[in-house]
């Protein structure tokens, strides 16, 4: 890889992860942009995972000054998730690759339609959800963990998009949480990743970094911002992105 080349990818990495604390979906641009630059698909997913841990340690720091990160569930959370992962990290094989960009579409049209219907939803704090939609909630904790453990595009996205439909969470209080988790998530797919020598570590330390201080950045402005502010942004990102890969997909 070239001095340009790796400037472009930094770049690339930096802004992704800026706007990603908030929407989520980094993977879906980033892993894509190293295939352009010749990684080998195996060496692109293992390094962006890599890479996705310090994001995901970067973006969480911010939120932990506040009470967001201040639930009951978390460690349960945290625990679906590592169980999901690893699973996820395992059983690559199980789901075609092929079939990934019309099944997040599906998946991100659905979280739309949702988000629109219920204009009141992550922008409110709302009582504690019913034992149903507990339920549903740490169900897709769990069977999102095993998609995050094996590529982790459009996993935050949609994990966000449950934690405010079935857990009632804010979605300032979704991407504090959703941050942490994918801590775990990344660490566990990176570690079986690196049993298979798939991680290019000069390059993942240098992406790692950037996506670390870009995360920062992001989850500061997150802070700032009102929950419908966070709702809108969230919304118009999750539509960019289900085209994207509904024209991925066609093609």
């Amino acid at each position: 890889m070239t001095p340009t080349e790796l400037i472009i990818l930094i770049s690339i990495f930096l802004l992704t992860s800026v706007i990603g604390v908030v929407t989520g979906s980094n993977s879906l641009i980033t892993v894509p942009v190293m295939l352009e630059f010749n990684i080998s698909p195996a060496n692109a997913i293992a390094t962006n995972m890599f890479a996705l841990i310090f994001m995901s340690v970067g973006g969480t720091i911010p939120f932990l000054k506040g009470d967001l990160l201040k639930r009951k569930d978390l460690y349960l959370l945290i625990f679906l998730t590592v169980i999901g992962s690893i699973l996820g990290a395992l059983l690559v094989v199980i789901i075609p690759s092929k079939t990934m960009p019309l099944l997040i579409s599906i998946f991100m049209i659905a979280v739309t339609i949702f988000s629109v219907v219920n204009r009141n939803k992550g922008v409110e704090k709302k009582e504690k959800p019913s034992p149903k939609a507990e339920k549903i909630g740490y169900g897709l904790t769990f069977a999102l963990g095993i998609y995050g453990g094996f590529f982790s595009g459009g996993y935050v996205t949609t994990l966000t998009a449950s934690f405010v439909a079935f857990l009632n969470m804010t979605f300032v209080e979704a991407v504090a949480v959703t941050k942490v988790l994918n801590i775990f998530s990344s660490l566990v797919a990176t570690s079986i990743f690196m049993t298979q020598g798939f991680v290019d570590y000069k390059l993942g330390i240098i992406l790692g970094i950037t996506m670390f201080f870009g995360a920062m950045i992001g989850a500061k402005f997150a802070l700032k911002m009102s929950n419908l502010w966070l709702r809108r942004i969230f919304i118009v990102t999750v539509i960019i992105l289900a085209l994207r890969n509904l024209l991925q997909w066609l093609t």
